[in-house]
């Protein structure tokens, strides 16, 4: 496949879930930085990124813990907060922190803080036990990423930061929560360390766009966390990348992030799991 020319450009429109509903159909990636405060996210906005994800895994690249597990919902406020002074244009998802929507009143009510505090879309993580939540935040107003695949607030119960779906069991689960979650009315689905055959199909099978992370590089969008982009990471995943080693400077390593994943340069072989 040909990849046009891509030079990053600022955010001209607010993105919203129809724009990257529209992207989707129309064959077109975007971007997804996760970062969590106000001068990356207005450099974020500079550099054409259609969606900045307020991720919980501000509890690993910013408070120094080690998982998300421990983050509370008002370090999550905070941050979003923070991200929505920063940045005007894109859209702005944010992570639901560990058992803050194990039931869907729960859900609701700290979905309703996130969007309270500038968020625009909330994300949570689980497979079909969360159609009933993603139903009633649906009905009220409130747009819902799904995440399955590697879900980090998980990670005790998983047995550590491993891929996801590699037999043809559990390969035909994740496709079914997909599919079941899209229908409960999810309008994105995340997916983190699956294969890269598993993800393509989904994305194929779903109408709803699809971001990856560690996913291949055919899903409709690809997240990174700003900390990877920047070389910051001690020991980075094998889907990350460092980008400042080929720029000059912070910005320039974020346009760099952009114009590879438009481009479809990013993620190459080396960051794929098969």
């Amino acid at each position: 496949m040909v990849y046009a020319s891509h030079s990053p450009k600022p955010l001209e429109k607010s993105i919203t879930n129809l724009k990257l509903q529209a992207m989707k159909a129309q064959g077109e990636k975007f971007v997804t930085v996760a970062l969590y405060d106000a001068p990356m996210a207005a450099m974020a906005e500079r550099s054409g990124v259609e969606v900045v994800l307020v991720g919980d895994s501000l509890g690993m690249t910013v408070l120094g813990y080690d998982s998300t597990i421990p983050v509370t919902m008002e370090q999550m406020i905070y941050h979003i907060e923070a991200v929505s002074r920063g940045n005007k244009k894109s859209l702005i998802m944010a992570d639901l922190p560990f058992m803050t929507y194990a039931t869907p009143t729960q859900a609701m009510e700290n979905a309703a803080r996130a969007m309270q505090a500038g968020a625009h879309m909330i994300k949570i993580e689980g497979g079909s036990w969360l159609t009933e939540t993603i139903t009633m935040l649906a009905d009220r107003g409130i747009p819902v990423c799904a995440h399955i695949g590697l879900t980090p607030q998980s990670v005790n119960k998983l047995g550590g930061f491993r891929v996801q779906g590699r037999t043809e069991e559990k390969a035909q689960e994740l496709f079914d929560d997909a599919k079941k979650l899209e229908a409960a009315g999810a309008d994105i689905l995340l997916m983190e360390c699956v294969p890269a055959d598993l993800a393509k199909k989904i994305t194929e099978a779903l109408t709803i766009p699809t971001i990856g992370i560690g996913a291949g590089r055919d899903t409709d969008a690809q997240v990174l966390v700003i900390n990877d982009i920047l070389g910051l990471t001690p020991i980075p995943p094998k889907f990350s990348k460092n980008f400042l080693v080929e720029t000059t400077d912070i910005p320039g390593a974020l346009a760099k992030y952009v114009g590879d994943v438009k481009n479809g340069v990013f993620p190459s072989n080396e960051h794929i799991f098969e």
